[in-house]
């Protein structure tokens, strides 16, 4: 059966990484859009840590829209920049106690078909997303270990266009990490040419 909400979400999906790779303020509203299509499509094949994750992306989304725009010196464009090593720390720490907690709770308390990988996507996707918004070039590692578990948990729902988008999000996500790495670098070597 065609799922009209996972091919219109993946589309938007699609458009929204391709944007985050470019910087472009335009990710967030598309983003937005494949937030509230693939909620609907996740409710309907009972994947509900992925609620919890498409509700608080909804947020996120709104939060980086404006960091990105107002978050730098002087409410000014924000820039990319390195995870700050104790917030790095601190995200480690969230994570290792989150998706367990997170795993059983759903794997006691609801009908969720497989909690625990379930919970790891959620779990590291609202990490990434957060780092994201912070414009933290170390988001995109954490997009990629997403999209690689991705591709197996919603090919064995049966989500095969969406494991499909995975695998897609997935050389997005490299190509993002190394156009970031190349773009965080080539600004480097411009603030030192100006000292």
């Amino acid at each position: 059966m065609i799922n009209y909400y996972e091919i219109i979400g993946t589309i938007f999906g699609l458009l929204t990484v391709w944007l985050t790779v470019k910087k472009n303020i335009w990710l967030w509203p598309t983003g937005i859009i494949n937030i509230i299509l693939f909620f609907i499509m996740f409710y309907e094949v009972k994947l509900y840590a992925e609620l919890i994750t498409y509700s608080v992306f909804f947020v996120l989304s709104v939060y980086g829209w404006w960091e990105w725009l107002h978050g730098g010196e002087n409410k000014t464009e924000m820039p990319m920049s390195r995870t700050p090593r104790h917030t790095g720390i601190w995200l480690i720490v969230i994570g290792v106690i989150w998706w367990p907690l997170q795993g059983h709770l759903l794997g006691s308390y609801t009908d969720a078909a497989v909690p625990y990988w379930d919970s790891a996507i959620t779990v590291l996707s609202l990490l990434a997303q957060w780092m994201l918004a912070k414009k933290y070039l170390e988001s995109w590692w954490l997009w990629i270990t997403v999209d690689v578990i991705g591709i197996g948990l919603y090919w064995f729902k049966d989500l095969h266009v969406t494991s499909g988008l995975y695998v897609v999000f997935l050389v997005l996500a490299t190509s993002g990490l190394l156009a970031w790495q190349k773009s965080m670098k080539n600004e480097k070597e411009i603030v030192n040419e100006k000292v």
